[in-house]
């Protein structure tokens, strides 16, 4: 069987809810990581995902580079976020049992990496279940131990930009890719992933509901999405 959790960034938009309504319909829970600046903007949004199901998880505050950062400076980063994530939770009436993260561009600070891990264990952050994977370059990489949230696959469906020169058979292209420079192939018996989309009301615009178009053609093509597990 070919599996995958479905995750997604830089939550909420404004398109959220659209996103949010189809999942329910397929039955495919997501953890959406939010940034706090996005949460603010759009903060009903992210209730109707909340009281939807879905889980929540830190992506920062304002979605820096951490490794530019200073140890400090990436600590109030998350620390605001979590802030405004709690306010979230509570408004929303749903108890917070997990708390997730992951880190902006998948950078996870440089030679601050060791000491952030350490923060994130020390508050408790969750790590989601990775026991399932088993690529060798997951656990070279210390994918396997580090507690925030990387990913096996990335769409990559925010290049779709005006005058960008990408469309949507960028993305039909890397998922039928059978040697990726990075990450694992998609389609493929037996593989298992932690795989990446965005929430971005700018791919909305140059490719309408291009979250169907993706999630359908990996359910056609046999990939069932996973229910978010933590250890």
């Amino acid at each position: 069987m070919n599996s995958g959790l479905l995750t997604i960034d830089d939550f909420p938009s404004k398109n959220t809810p659209a996103i949010v309504d189809y999942l329910k319909c397929k039955n495919i829970k997501v953890i959406f990581f939010a940034t706090g600046e996005n949460v603010e903007r759009f903060y009903d949004e992210a209730i109707y995902a909340l009281k939807s199901g879905m889980i929540v998880g830190n992506h920062s505050y304002s979605h820096p580079s951490f490794s530019s950062l200073t140890l400090k400076q990436c600590i109030a980063e998350i620390e605001k976020c979590e802030e405004i994530l709690e306010k979230l939770y509570n408004d929303s009436g749903v108890e917070r049992v997990y708390k997730p993260l992951r880190f902006p561009y998948g950078d996870k600070g440089g030679e601050n990496k060791d000491a952030l891990q350490k923060y994130l264990h020390e508050k408790g952050f969750h790590k989601v279940n990775d026991t399932h994977i088993t690529y060798e370059w997951w656990k070279e990489n210390n994918l396997n131990t580090d507690i925030d949230t990387f990913w096996t696959f990335d769409f990559q469906e925010y290049v779709i930009r005006p005058d960008s020169g990408f469309t949507k058979d960028f993305v039909w292209n890397k998922m039928y890719d059978q040697n990726p420079k990075s990450g694992a192939v998609l389609f493929a018996e037996n593989n298992r992933h932690i795989i990446l989309m965005h929430d971005h009301y700018e791919t909305e615009k140059m490719l309408p509901k291009y979250y169907k178009l993706f999630i359908e053609h990996c359910l056609e093509n046999g990939l069932v999405f996973d229910e978010p597990e933590f250890l």
